[in-house]
């Protein structure tokens, strides 16, 4: 066994590997006709004669992960079918039989990693054919099953004939989840709300209102510039690890939104809406996209304790109320000022008490001393 750096940066470890009878009954599924698999990397290869070849793209731990595994399979499934070259076909996915702690994998087509992330003219242009291409099995927003953003639960397995409804469920599930991970923040809940209930439905009723309609296209539902990349054999992108749902394409650019990702470069916003206009009011595309970097946003900030995305999510729920609601956020904030204010003046009439206090308890001893001198001095006479 040795441990080296793979092509990519990666660490790896190669050698010969005792296999989970659970792998190896998802293997005898898919290798009819293939023969001489070995774990590299983690990589599950077949004979060097052999072009097709599996590998091991995920091994996870936890009960909880078991939605992560089971919902990128479903995920990963459904963005092959609509486009066999754009995502690698997810072959099984399972749990270790042989372990002490509960232990989840999936098996899929390998592909060589190149270029992250991969050309952005070739890249949106597949991105948007597969919104465009793709159908909702119910005609409705949703998906059959939670998939995961990172090991975040999503509440994706549920059916909406409405875009607005279902995300507004959406964002207060993650809204939800980052109150009970942080500490209290009245602003930020008030922000939140504002959100809920002025902002989505400002932005998101016109898509399906006064003759305009908007169909739920399959996004991948997490793309950033690691899961997004160009094949090594073929030269053509692909995407992986999917948080797939049935949602408006735009949301699918909402992640693209903070300048810690390279997708988020005015190339690939531009080139995608060449091959996917924007929906209708066209003038509200940039706001609809600061709502759905929301959703991307709190979730890395509940998934990476001690980083600062909660505070640049604060700055942003400001500005997108700014927009839609500005005199709500001013009478909140001019409310807020007055208690500070009063809770200041409170403080300094303490204080104001206290000195006086203080000042009266110096009187009343400065007048036992005097007493006690002249009663000293009495006693020194006699």
């Amino acid at each position: 066994m040795a441990a080296r750096a793979d092509g990519i940066g990666q660490f790896a470890v190669e050698g010969n590997f005792e296999l989970d009878q659970a792998v190896l009954e998802g293997l005898r599924s898919e290798s009819r006709g293939k023969r001489g698999f070995a774990l590299i990397h983690l990589k599950l290869s077949p004979s060097p004669a052999a072009r097709s070849y599996l590998h091991m793209h995920m091994v996870t731990t936890g009960e909880s992960d078991k939605l992560m595994s089971e919902g990128q399979f479903e995920a990963d499934k459904a963005i092959h079918g609509v486009s066999k070259s754009f995502c690698p076909k997810p072959h099984a996915w399972g749990q270790f039989r042989n372990s002490e702690i509960p232990t989840y994998f999936l098996l899929a087509d390998f592909r060589e990693i190149g270029q992250q992330p991969p050309d952005a003219i070739r890249f949106t242009s597949q991105l948007a054919d597969v919104h465009k291409k793709s159908e909702s099995p119910t005609g409705k927003f949703g998906f059959h099953i939670i998939t995961c953003h990172g090991k975040a639960a999503q509440l994706t397995d549920l059916w909406d004939d409405s875009w607005e409804s279902l995300y507004q469920k959406q964002l207060a599930h993650t809204f939800e989840a980052d109150r009970q991970k942080h500490p209290d923040w009245p602003e930020f809940e008030y922000r939140k709300k504002l959100v809920l209930e002025k902002c989505i439905p400002r932005l998101l009723k016109p898509l399906q209102s006064e003759g305009r309609n908007i169909k739920p296209c399959l996004v991948h539902g997490n793309i950033w510039d690691q899961n997004t990349v160009t094949d090594m054999e073929t030269g053509e992108p692909f995407i992986f690890d999917g948080s797939a749902f049935y949602a408006h394409n735009e949301y699918e650019l909402g992640n693209w939104r903070d300048p810690r990702h390279r997708l988020g470069s005015k190339t690939y916003i531009r080139n995608y809406k060449r091959s996917f206009p924007a929906s209708e009011p066209e003038e509200d595309w940039d706001s609809r996209n600061l709502l759905y970097s929301l959703r991307f946003n709190t979730c890395a900030a509940t998934l990476i304790p001690g980083s600062n995305y909660r505070e640049h999510v604060f700055e942003d729920v400001g500005e997108l109320c700014s927009r839609i609601c500005p005199d709500d956020l001013a009478a909140f904030e001019s409310d807020l000022d007055e208690v500070d204010a009063g809770s200041a003046g409170e403080g300094m009439k303490e204080e104001q008490e206290e000195e006086d206090e203080d000042e009266e308890e110096n009187e009343e001893d400065e007048e036992e001393k005097e007493d006690k001198e002249e009663e000293e001095e009495e006693i020194d006479s006699d």
